[in-house]
């Protein structure tokens, strides 16, 4: 029998977020991955990437594995009942709740975190508190059935330790050794720790307008109107 993964595309979403784990799962032995979203019409990522829904929320299949990528277009589901409500139901049944990046904040908003340990991309782990999650600084967080990866490039790691559980730790290393994943980045400025202060404060300035669009989505979730 397919092992059957299910991962939430949507408008704006970061597309290696969702590509990354997508190519991990889709190596496996006997997987079969939906790309889910409202409708069947193309959307486009956060970056231009035009992407293609292979389910939507009615048609989609029962899922083993539920994941939820990030990106800047996940303001907008923070609030969408419709998307949420689709996630807590298919979550009662799947084997494994997952979110790569900001997805995390998206399953914290479906109610899906608190009590949880969690992560998140480095410059949102501070919103993971909102929704009753505990926040850890790691690029895996296991807890139970609900599986976090941190910033947009821990798909893939994620993909991989998604993998082990399901089919074993020999499959996921087959998969990777497929994909020839040994990763030795240029630079080692790939996280906050690492990179130099200018860097840094670049870096955040560049997402100063995706933060400042969350903390006011926050603050209605907190105290709605």
């Amino acid at each position: 029998m397919s092992l059957r993964f299910g991962i939430l595309v949507f408008p704006a979403v970061q597309q290696l977020d969702l590509t990354g784990p997508y190519e991990v799962f889709a190596s496996a032995a006997g997987a079969e991955v939906h790309l889910v979203w409202k409708d069947l019409a193309p959307v486009v990522s956060a970056t231009g990437l035009t992407l293609n829904p292979t389910a939507t929320f009615e048609t989609c299949p029962p899922l083993d594995v539920l994941c939820v990528p990030g990106g800047s277009g996940i303001n907008a589901l923070l609030e969408d009942e419709a998307t949420l409500r689709f996630l807590r139901e298919r979550a009662a049944a799947a084997r494994f709740v997952t979110s790569v990046c900001t997805g995390s904040l998206v399953l914290g908003a479906a109610g899906l975190l608190a009590g949880r340990r969690a992560t998140t991309h480095w410059n949102a782990l501070d919103f993971l508190a909102a929704f009753g999650a505990t926040a850890v600084e790691d690029r895996i967080v296991r807890d139970g059935s609900l599986i976090t990866a941190g910033g947009v490039t821990s798909g893939i790691d994620f993909g991989l330790a998604v993998v082990a559980a399901l089919l074993g730790e020999a499959e996921a290393q087959t998969v990777q050794l497929c994909l020839e994943y040994a990763p030795a980045p240029p630079f080692a400025a790939g996280t906050p720790g690492q990179a130099p202060p200018a860097i840094l404060a670049q870096a955040r300035e560049r997402l100063a307008g995706s933060r400042a669009a969350r903390e006011a989505i926050l603050a209605r979730l907190k105290h709605p109107a």
